[in-house]
């Protein structure tokens, strides 16, 4: 998508200015979720797109939250110039099959971005993302220029009030947000709200104001419509880039749920059983903040072993 057919289709949608609604007051136009029989479906002991068939079945399939003409964009992890056997980012195999989910839901236009932070272009090609979503019939989007984003306000948040926002998440009518589960130096562990960082043009302001609030408080802003958590390889140390092989295991899982805290806290026992999501600092802010509910034991879980 070319910046300046955004901006046109902004204009004449009154997205920008005085508007039916300003970017910093996108969160109120979010478009509600399904009603849905479980709130979080968990797989186990398949390949990623026979994983993501069945969990998707059982929310009555991609139609549930894709409607005919709407314009997606898939968000993976591509952060890092590497090979989907180090973990690093999401399983190509994993994105290919969404995006070709989304367009026989009906989709008209399916994009697949991310800010990078290795070199883009590399982190692109040698995820194996890029030809993944082409052979999809995707679209790749470049998220490495600051023209491409947009301020929003963060009304609920507490360190994060603001945030430069890439254009394609603003103007997509569905948002799947698809992390890769792993260790994280900074933030204890990635997953489905940390995520989100590679939507935003400046990640440094997070660092540098409490990771973890800034993480919580971009969690209450636009959610996705869909999170999707690649467990199939899962990076145990030395994360977020790994080191080497050996800090990888294959778990052969998949979450998927519209509660972005949810998802993240079943991740946190798929990483570790024995680990309290509560420990992980981001998540038990979201929880406070009421962007999604932590406790497991309050949900309608599916489970799947295949």
């Amino acid at each position: 998508m070319k910046r300046r057919d955004f901006i046109a289709g902004a204009a004449a949608a009154g997205l920008i200015g005085t508007g039916r609604f300003a970017f910093g007051n996108i969160e109120q136009f979010a478009p509600s979720a399904p009603v849905l029989p479980y709130d979080l479906v968990a797989v186990r002991g398949g390949e990623p797109e026979v994983m993501f068939d069945k969990a998707i079945q059982s929310l009555g399939g991609m139609k549930a939250f894709v409607k005919k003409g709407q314009k997606v964009v898939v968000k993976p992890n591509i952060g890092w110039d590497s090979s989907p056997e180090r973990a690093a980012d999401t399983n190509p195999n994993l994105v290919k099959r969404i995006v070709k989910a989304c367009y026989e839901a009906g989709a008209k236009q399916v994009y697949v971005f991310d800010n990078t932070c290795d070199n883009w272009t590399n982190c692109y090609k040698n995820s194996g993302i890029e030809k993944a979503v082409k052979d999809a019939g995707g679209t790749m989007v470049g998220g490495n220029s600051k023209s491409y984003y947009h301020q929003v306000n963060i009304p609920r948040g507490k360190r994060l009030k603001q945030a430069e926002v890439h254009e394609l998440i603003l103007d997509s009518d569905v948002f799947i947000n698809v992390p890769i589960l792993k260790h994280h130096s900074s933030s204890d562990l990635t997953i489905a709200m940390k995520n989100l960082m590679g939507v935003v043009w400046d990640r440094g302001y997070w660092h540098r104001n409490d990771l973890n609030q800034c993480i919580a408080d971009f969690a209450t802003w636009r959610k996705p419509t869909l999170n999707i958590v690649d467990a199939y390889r899962v990076m145990l140390r030395n994360g977020p880039k790994g080191v080497s092989a050996s800090d990888v295991i294959t778990m052969k899982q998949l979450l998927i749920s519209t509660d972005i805290v949810a998802i993240d806290a079943a991740a946190t026992k798929i990483w570790d059983p024995k680990k309290d999501p509560a420990k992980v600092k981001h998540i038990a802010l979201a929880n406070e903040l009421k962007a999604g509910n932590m406790n497991l034991a309050q949900l309608r879980i599916n489970r799947i072993k295949l």
